[in-house]
């Protein structure tokens, strides 16, 4: 696909920026294991926060495919999938207030983060429990006019440094159709960070283990109808599997432009190694495989925003785009030989990050078995 002028501007527009405000900190981030909220308030200001969302809510307007071509942009300047995951966080725990959230919701939470002054995060998986969320144990109680909430929650992102925490929490029976989603502040008492998760990749990205004990959240922070939080939810997993698509397409075209910069400079027996014949080859196929993973992805982006159902296609994009991005970032770092294998050095980075993609958003085992379903192979 190619982008239309004003997409292409934007793309270009978020190159400039990350290469100003990302490349030459992101390192430092790494290391600390988050990214500053000076961040959120620089991509807010220069409207780099909140494409993709209407201007009613507080976004800079545009859809899916606008985002698609800022996030491109943001890549290929060297950001990374962390980066991406930490500063758009609000793109897995708005779009349920958005589409289904109270007037109150939507402005005590959905337009300030929107426009950079909160930070949300969204509370699903539990420590028994990965991408089966019809399994879910955290409960939520009614007491009047509150709900108690008991449980607890695991590998949040953005959960040590955000505001508020969109609470995935039985209010009903055992299944998929006893869940609510419950809108929590983190600083409500009995909701705390019971530990920081150190991982292999996605270092700027803070994650966290939450623990609920006894909580007391307002009804008010109900998010749409009690009991139909599995709904939600699986309505949302559309975009954020296309988004996670784009950064595996993302991350191979960059490892395959930082491979290819690093092959015409290094010389090895008297001559650069990108005059290698199988050096030529294997950056082809890099590109190729990058290639046909964002052609892919972007199709069904397309067609998620014609409002055509892409559950089964968004899966397949997803699992095409991440095992792309770990193969491509895997033969990028054997091209760049011992350096590639230096912690700080920005393939490194990649590689290690790419890694998570075939298991956030729905493990590609899992995703392919309702893809099975959808398509009427099961």
């Amino acid at each position: 696909m190619r982008w239309n002028s004003e997409r292409a501007a934007l793309k270009q527009a978020a190159t400039d920026w990350a290469t100003r405000e990302i490349a030459p900190s992101i390192q430092e981030w790494e290391d600390a294991g988050e990214l500053p909220r000076s961040l959120t308030h620089a991509a807010a200001k220069a409207g780099m926060l909140s494409v993709g969302y209407a201007e009613e809510f507080g976004g800079d307007g545009g859809d899916v495919l606008d985002a698609c071509a800022l996030q491109e942009g943001l890549m290929a300047a060297g950001a990374s999938g962390g980066l991406l995951s930490a500063l758009y966080t609000h793109g897995i725990s708005a779009p349920h207030m958005i589409a289904h959230g109270s007037p109150y919701l939507l402005e005590k939470y959905v337009r300030p983060t929107l426009q950079g002054d909160l930070i949300g995060s969204l509370g699903i998986t539990e420590p028994d429990g990965g991408s089966d969320v019809a399994s879910l144990k955290t409960r939520a109680v009614r007491d009047g006019d509150h709900y108690v909430i008991n449980g607890a929650k695991t590998y949040i992102t953005s959960a040590v440094r955000g505001d508020f925490v969109v609470t995935a929490a039985r209010t009903g029976d055992e299944g998929h159709g006893g869940l609510s989603l419950i809108v929590v502040d983190k600083d409500t008492p009995g909701l705390t960070v019971s530990r920081s998760l150190q991982k292999m990749g996605w270092r700027c990205s803070d994650t966290a283990e939450l623990s609920y004990d006894n909580v007391r959240v307002p009804v008010t922070n109900l998010v749409g109808e009690e009991n139909h939080a599995f709904y939600y939810i699986a309505e949302q997993f559309v975009v954020e599997r296309i988004f996670l698509a784009l950064i595996g397409y993302t991350t191979a075209l960059r490892c395959t432009e930082l491979a290819a910069q690093y092959c015409r400079e290094r010389e090895t027996f008297g001559k650069p190694v990108i005059k290698n014949q199988v050096v030529r080859h294997k950056l082809v196929e890099m590109r190729r495989q990058a290639e046909v993973a964002r052609t892919y992805t972007l199709e069904v982006a397309q067609r998620h925003v014609e409002g055509e159902s892409v559950i089964a296609e968004a899966c397949m994009a997803k699992q095409t785009a991440v095992e792309t991005a770990v193969a491509v970032a895997d033969m990028a770092v054997q091209l760049h030989g011992g350096y590639g294998y230096m912690h700080g050095t920005e393939v490194e980075r990649h590689y290690r990050d790419a890694r998570l993609l075939p298991i956030g958003g729905g493990a590609t085992e899992v995703l392919t078995d309702l893809s099975a379903k959808l398509l009427g192979y099961a």
